[in-house]
């Protein structure tokens, strides 16, 4: 027991189980340091994955136009035998290869509508269209407007209506694309701009795409929807510049394809995101003022013709009127 405590009280074993204390205290907190961070790097991949899996699956069930319960809108069964009623006509009669070119998709893409449904509808209404306005013309000409007529005139007239119905759709397909583009290229730069705030915010480009897309659907449906795909696409796709030039080819204008080629080269070659996205909108914002100024220059022209037309004999109406009637009044003879 003396010795037990002789031991005890030997400042040689006290500094000896002091050192021990302390190189195990510090072996601990260096390998629960290590054990620690590791554990929060993987609980830190773990939220990003599944905050990346929740962004797929809120983009692709909102991209297939589900309800906001959660429930797949059903398909009745006169859609379904419609769709499958033009697809057999188009697969019968080949109209693909007449009426469809390598650009047919990219345009009908640039209108917002896409996939083969979209394709197959086309299709069938430039087959359609052609006969539905003769037979139409062609009845209502012969009831109508030329119902003394014989039926071959009325005929070669109906038959120029079906002519012009073949050309109807690319007109109204044309007509769809350019609002659309218009829309869109009116809000791209205040979008650009968004997009510049969220990443300089430290968003990330979906989240940024993202959060703009909610923001910028009051000024533009269209853009709005683009954005929403695209957040989708850098969501499940392999390669990020796929979406990028999906999103440019969509749009089709030259303003969205130089961001995304910026987008791309950035991505590519590690550069900043931001520093590419503030020299574009600065770009933009230029380019939207000198099309203001351009608008404004040509307003001039426009206006003379308006001016000679309706203004100037107006207003030697009002010059001239005096005089003519005090003229008259006072019955003077110019012989």
């Amino acid at each position: 027991m003396n010795e037990l405590i002789r031991t005890l009280n030997d400042p040689k074993f006290l500094a000896a189980v002091l050192a021990a204390v302390a190189a195990a205290a510090v072996v601990f907190s260096i390998g629960v340091s290590f054990l620690g961070g590791g554990n929060k790097i993987k609980q830190r991949i773990r939220r990003v994955a599944l905050e990346r899996e929740k962004m797929r699956a809120e983009e692709m069930a909102r991209l297939r136009g589900l309800k906001s319960g959660g429930g797949e809108q059903p398909r009745t069964i006169r859609q379904v035998a419609g769709r499958d009623y033009m697809k057999n006509i188009v697969q019968k009669f080949s109209l693909e290869k007449a009426f469809a070119d390598e650009n047919t998709a990219d345009q009908l893409a640039r209108a917002g509508y896409r996939g083969p449904a979209a394709m197959t509808t086309f299709l069938f209404l430039r087959f359609v269209t052609p006969f539905a306005l003769f037979v139409i013309g062609f009845a209502y000409l012969s009831l109508t407007v030329f119902a003394d007529k014989p039926l071959w005139m009325n005929a070669i007239y109906a038959l120029f209506l079906g002519l012009l119905g073949a050309y109807l759709p690319n007109v109204l397909l044309k007509n769809q694309e350019q609002k659309r583009q218009t829309s869109i290229k009116r809000a791209w730069p205040d979008a650009l701009d968004l997009v510049l705030l969220c990443v300089e915010a430290g968003m990330s480009v979906e989240h940024a795409f993202k959060r703009v897309a909610r923001e910028i659907a009051g000024q533009s449906v269209e853009l709005a929807e683009e954005l929403t795909l695209t957040t989708a696409e850098l969501a499940f796709l392999e390669d990020r510049t796929r979406a990028y030039e999906n999103l440019g080819k969509r749009t089709g204008l030259d303003n969205v394809k130089s961001v995304m080629q910026a987008l791309i080269q950035a991505d590519r070659y590690g550069t900043s995101v931001g520093t590419s996205l503030r020299v574009m909108a600065e770009e933009g914002r230029e380019a939207r003022m000198n099309e203001a100024e351009k608008k404004a220059a040509a307003l001039p022209p426009k206006l003379t013709v308006p001016l000679i037309v309706f203004f100037l004999p107006v207003l030697f109406i009002v010059i001239i009127s005096p005089a003519m009637i005090r003229v008259f009044s006072q019955n003077v003879s110019f012989g």
